[in-house]
């Protein structure tokens, strides 16, 4: 099917930013180990500083599925509790993936001729 890419977007109030950090960051250095995962980020809003992101990709669904019934995830759903509005939750497939030769090809490719 495809690598499963993982966001959760959220305003965490700055009397909970710690504690959220905190628990987000331990969960990280676990998730990573975790079979089926290229990676696990967390950022920080520039402009809002109450926003965090937290970002993980995975070999498959089936990997995913099986971090979500894990006791760690159990810890991310605590810090989404805190959040002072819904957060922005989303599980994208992303079934193919390009990096540096896209934009060669895009680079060298010609613009068609302005019509009158």
């Amino acid at each position: 099917m495809g690598m499963v890419r993982t966001t959760i977007r959220m305003l965490i109030p700055l009397e909970k930013q710690s504690e959220a950090l905190e628990i987000l960051e331990s969960t990280i250095e676990q998730t990573q180990f975790e079979p089926g995962c290229i990676s696990c980020r967390l950022y920080r809003g520039v402009d809002d500083e109450g926003s965090i992101m937290l970002e993980e990709l995975w070999m498959s669904d089936e990997d995913v599925q099986r971090h979500l019934r894990s006791d760690k995830y159990t810890k991310v759903l605590l810090v989404v509790e805190m959040a002072a509005e819904l957060p922005e939750i989303r599980f994208d497939t992303i079934v193919q993936s390009s990096g540096v030769e896209t934009i060669e090809k895009a680079r060298n490719q010609k613009e068609p001729a302005n019509r009158i």
